[in-house]
């Protein structure tokens, strides 16, 4: 595994001063995907717009290669880490090409101009997450997966080493969340990136994670490999349900199917 790219330690996130998740201790090292599960409302998102600099931690401290976010400049944290949120603006007219060219806005000089270096990141972006055929179709005529993976391009084209995803396959059907989540291990694997991902679908976490944080109740509830933390026991603990958690035969990934509710309901 990589060298630590970005650390959390005993964070506490939340809104105006009311804190929804504390205590969180998060490495995000190159090379590595980590996720974070956990119900509705238990700050997941909040810890991710933390931990990217779009709000400040009520406690404890992070830093991105070794400094302080708070410390840089928009720009410059730009070019250290990108964020991607749950749902972006579909800008109308726009092209995927154009719309990738704007995540180098942190490397452009005084006056703009775009350079070949600019260029050369482009087009990496764009053929690391399989966009480069829809590179010249508009951003408003492409699909839920289509558009997804232009987004997805545009952060990476800011060539930064973390990378901070907020629930990217939600609105998506099913084979566009794996097309997405592949090509978040891609990055991870193939490029080095650190990521961060917010999930619903446990078994997804199981497939693409090499690291689970499960929160819940204002805390964490557990931190490891997937088959480690996402035990019967830990996914009661967090989202009050039973579940018998069973490992494919073919893929040896781990798939969890829901029992019975605490309620005893079917």
């Amino acid at each position: 595994m990589g060298g630590v790219r970005l650390v959390a330690e005993k964070l506490d996130v939340g809104h105006a001063g009311r804190p929804v998740l504390g205590g969180v201790d998060l490495t995000l090292r190159a090379g590595a995907v980590s996720v974070l599960v956990g119900p509705n409302g238990c700050g997941k998102s909040t810890l991710l717009r933390t931990v990217a600099g779009l709000l400040p931690p009520i406690g404890g401290t992070v830093t991105v290669d070794g400094v302080a976010p708070g410390t840089l400049t928009r720009r410059v944290l730009s070019q250290r880490l990108a964020f991607l949120p749950q749902s972006s603006l579909t800008p109308a007219g726009v092209t995927v090409r154009e719309l990738v060219r704007h995540g180098r806005y942190a490397h452009r000089g005084v006056f703009g101009r775009h350079t070949a270096e600019d260029t050369e990141a482009v087009g990496w972006a764009l053929d690391v997450t399989d966009a480069a055929p829809l590179a010249d179709r508009r951003l408003d005529e492409l699909s839920g997966g289509e558009r997804q993976r232009a987004w997805l391009a545009t952060v990476l084209a800011q060539r930064a080493g973390v990378l901070l995803l907020d629930e990217p396959t939600t609105f998506l059907d099913l084979r566009h969340q794996f097309e997405v989540l592949d090509v978040v291990k891609r990055l991870a694997t193939e490029h080095g990136i650190a990521c961060g991902v917010v999930l619903h679908d446990l078994t997804q976490a199981a497939a693409y994670a090499d690291e689970v944080l499960v929160t819940a109740h204002g805390r964490v509830v557990a931190t490891g490999a997937p088959e480690d933390v996402l035990t019967p026991e830990v996914i009661d603990a967090a989202f009050g349900i039973e579940v018998s958690v069973v490992r494919d035969p073919g893929t040896g990934y781990l798939a969890c199917f829901p029992s019975r509710s605490r309620s005893g309901t079917h």
